[in-house]
């Protein structure tokens, strides 16, 4: 009897260590209060500095259009290319020293501005080389849609894109096909590319202030990791069923292989 219930006290002990606790998969919980309440979260955005390998998307017009026209690649790299290929193709591509090649005007250094900046730059040299005012210049730059890369545990692992301007960390996860049950919510890290190299920050998805931090919104380029949380390393199972039955089915091995040789 008393095997039986050091055995009982034993199978309850490792099933209270090895499931993953609700709090550890429930998203935004507000951690600093009681209860739940409605909280004004305010963002902490800060406009996206070009980096090295980013494409961008530049498009001009005037009031006479075909004057504009060889600033306007229509992607003769591949003419049958689409969405993320056409935007490479058609696309002006920051190089290893920070520039792109603009027709008429030249290399043009983008790297560490903004895309409006990089939009009046433009706009002042094509009225002062190419265009007078009465022109009605219009430019646009964008971001050739926004690359991040998914890794560990994850749905869909692997390199996504999205065409937003802005894209927070769980619109991010969602579209990798989300967290599974074993991922580490509370130390999801972005890698993400600085002029400098490469740095790595830890948000934790459970908390709702994270709403508030500084990487709450990804950057193109950013690598997303989540680490699997060490109940998947055990392999008993990921919630109390899954645990029970999978020591129960160890045991019952055990107490069958004893009983065979004893026989």
């Amino acid at each position: 009897m008393n095997r039986l219930l050091l055995l009982t006290g034993l199978l309850l002990c490792i099933l209270s260590t090895s499931c993953i606790p609700h709090k550890d998969i429930v998203y935004l919980q507000n951690k600093n209060t009681a209860t739940d309440s409605t909280q004004i979260m305010v963002e902490q955005q800060k406009p996206y500095r070009v980096q090295i390998n980013d494409i961008l998307n530049i498009r001009i017009k005037v009031l006479d259009q075909e004057n504009a026209v060889i600033f306007n690649p229509v992607g003769d790299g591949n003419l049958n290319a689409s969405g993320a290929e056409r935007a490479y193709f058609d696309g002006f591509t920051v190089d290893v020293h920070g520039n792109i090649r603009v027709p008429t005007l030249g290399e043009l250094n983008v790297l560490g501005f903004s895309t409006k900046e990089i939009q009046e730059q433009i706009e002042q040299q094509l009225l002062t080389n190419q265009f007078k005012e009465t022109a009605n210049i219009f430019v646009t730059v964008k971001l050739a849609g926004l690359r991040y890369t998914t890794s560990g545990e994850i749905g869909s692992p692997g390199t996504q894109i999205l065409f937003q301007d802005r894209v927070n960390i769980f619109e991010a996860v969602a579209n990798a096909g989300e967290i599974p049950i074993t991922g580490n919510r509370k130390q999801v890290q972005i890698i993400r590319q600085y002029p400098q190299g490469q740095k790595i920050h830890s948000l934790d998805l459970t908390d709702i202030a994270v709403m508030n931090s500084p990487y709450y919104y990804i950057q193109p380029n950013d690598i997303i990791y989540i680490k699997p949380l060490k109940q998947k390393t055990w392999g008993l199972g990921t919630n109390g069923v899954q645990t029970f039955t999978t020591i129960l089915s160890a045991v019952s091995l055990i107490v069958t292989t004893y009983l065979i040789i004893n026989r």
